[in-house]
């Protein structure tokens, strides 16, 4: 049965997706729970064009957002935290943690995915991350 996805359902498929599954997954669990519903000629075409406008809408935010950071470029975070004697963090710093803390100081509201971060910081020091193309310096310091 083709269906189209109302939510993210992990290894079926991403929003909006068109996928084929079997009748008794489609008609028992996904379109009684609201994650997914047939796909119908009219389905697909109304789906298609929400797409497109939250699309569009994403578009816009991250462009708005983008030009907030740009004040974040020469400016630099510091985050405090606990600490062992030899500077480690007892939990690393990810990309959720770094965006609280820019929340927190600078009353902007971005998304995780957007923070390019390797690995978690583990470390006290100066680090410089990156959001989309552009980069601004963290400090991480011992709060104990």
């Amino acid at each position: 049965m083709k269906i189209i996805l109302l939510k993210d359902i992990p290894k079926i498929g991403k929003r909006y997706d068109v996928k084929d599954v079997k009748d008794g997954y489609a008609l028992n669990s996904l379109i009684p729970n609201k994650l997914a519903i047939p796909a119908t000629d009219n389905a697909v075409k109304s789906i298609g064009i929400e797409k497109a406008r939250e699309e569009g809408e994403r578009m816009v935010q991250n462009e708005l957002i983008m030009k907030n950071l740009e004040g974040l470029k020469d400016t630099t975070l510091t985050v405090s935290v606990k600490t062992n004697e030899k500077g480690h963090l007892f939990a690393g710093l990810h990309a959720v943690d770094i965006v609280k803390e820019i929340e927190k100081q600078t009353r902007l509201s971005i998304d995780p995915e957007l923070i390019k971060l390797n690995n978690p910081i583990k470390e006290i020091g100066e680090y410089s991350i990156g959001i989309k193309d552009m980069k601004f310096s963290l400090r991480v310091q011992s709060s104990s």
